[in-house]
C-alpha cells in the first residue's frame, strides 16, 4: 500500500483544516487506517484510527471532540477533519495503514506510512 497525504498548511488558532490521504496498491483491503503526528523533539503520537468498514474509531484524548476521521473505500481515501485547532496541534501529520481488522493506537502496529504533511497553527 502506498499512501500520499495532503491538505496541511498554516491556519490560525480556532480555525479548521482537512487532511486527506490517498492510498494505492492492490493490498488495500482489509486495512485499518490511522493518523499520527510528530512535533520537533517529540516522538510520533497517535491521533486517530478507523476500522475497515468505518464503524469503529478511536481518538487521542487531546483531539477528541475536535477531530473527525473518515474513510471512503471506493476512493481509497482517509480524511481527518480538524476543527478548533490549537497551537499545540502544530506537527507533521502522517497517515498510516495496517493490514487486518484490529484497531491500533501504536505506531509500531502500522506497516505503511505516507510522507507527512505539515500543519502549523498560529496563536
Amino acid at each position: 500500500v502506498q499512501l500520499q497525504a495532503s491538505g496541511g498548511g498554516l491556519v490560525q488558532a480556532a480555525g479548521s483544516l482537512r487532511l486527506s490521504c490517498a492510498a494505492s496498491g492492490r493490498s488495500f483491503s482489509p486495512t485499518v487506517l490511522g493518523w499520527f503526528r510528530q512535533s520537533p523533539g517529540k516522538e510520533r503520537e497517535f491521533v486517530a484510527t478507523i476500522s475497515w468498514n468505518g464503524d469503529s474509531t478511536q481518538y487521542a484524548d487531546s483531539v477528541k471532540g475536535r477531530f473527525t476521521i473518515s474513510r471512503d473505500n471506493t476512493k481509497k481515501t482517509v480524511n481527518l477533519q480538524m476543527n478548533s485547532l490549537k497551537p499545540e496541534d502544530t506537527a507533521v501529520y502522517y497517515c498510516a495503514a495496517r493490514a487486518g481488522l484490529s484497531l491500533s493506537t501504536n505506531a509500531y502496529g502500522y506497516n505503511y506510512w505516507g510522507q507527512g504533511t505539515l500543519v502549523t497553527v498560529s496563536s
